[in-house]
């Protein structure tokens, strides 16, 4: 559901430089995420994926660039503030509240809110997208399995009704078949209107869904183009999808 140049960009990243101590992580790095759109980042192992989605998030503060989200820079905010704003996260390996029901992990994902009288109608939303979590409404989130486990993160993370759903390696730890079924559900929770960006290793997959996708291979953005033209792209298929 790209709405690409149109209007301002709900996320926008610039000239991001980014350290862990001595070692210089992300190098300028520039994205822009508009509002509805599917947007994924690709890279391999220590690109510099998660440090990107850590900058957005505030775990990791940038040594020198600007974060803007919704019209603000926010790149000295904390993380909670951010959560606040309207970012959620579906975190790598879920991180769900094992000891939690299904229905407790969910209504944490609301907390934050006040407009009660709508936490009501997206629990409704996430029971029909995710039919399996409404028949283990009162089972332990620990006792669910990795598929189940990701449709919770992802249904606790809708539940704060977010402007930006950030997805941190959907595709991670998943049997192949959870991993189509899985990215049917992203693609239509976008086509819902959410906007998403996402960070995943699988490049064919996350392509098939996205609008856009940026590649970073350490610390920089090496491409960045419609996800159409990337799937063709003879570099990103060399490097990413093994053809």
């Amino acid at each position: 559901m790209s709405s690409s140049g149109k209007g301002a960009p709900l996320l926008s990243l610039r000239d991001i430089n980014t350290h862990y101590g001595p070692i210089h992580i992300l190098q300028g790095v520039n994205l822009e995420v508009y509002p509805g759109e599917l947007i994924c980042l690709l890279g391999g192992n220590a690109s510099g994926k998660s440090t990107t989605l850590k900058t957005i998030l505030g775990i990791v503060k940038p040594t020198s660039g600007v974060v803007e989200f919704n019209g603000e820079a926010i790149h000295m905010r904390p993380t909670g503030y951010r959560v606040e704003r309207g970012m959620a996260v579906v975190p790598e390996n879920r991180r769900i509240f094992g000891t939690m029901s299904v229905l407790e992990n969910l209504q944490m994902g609301a907390y934050l809110r006040r407009d009660h009288h709508l936490i009501e109608e997206d629990m409704e939303r996430v029971m029909s997208l995710f039919p399996r979590l409404k028949e283990r409404l009162h089972q332990m989130g620990g006792t669910l399995s990795g598929g189940e486990q990701q449709m919770l993160a992802m249904g606790r993370a809708l539940m704060s009704r977010p402007k930006l759903l950030l997805m941190d390696e959907p595709s991670m730890g998943l049997a192949p078949i959870l991993v189509e079924s899985n990215f049917e559900i992203i693609k239509q929770v976008n086509e819902q209107g959410t906007t998403i960006f996402m960070v995943e290793q699988n490049a064919n997959m996350a392509l098939s869904i996205a609008d856009r996708g940026y590649v970073v291979q350490t610390g920089r953005i090496v491409l960045a183009d419609d996800a159409k033209n990337l799937l063709d792209n003879e570099q990103l298929r060399k490097a990413y999808l093994g053809r």
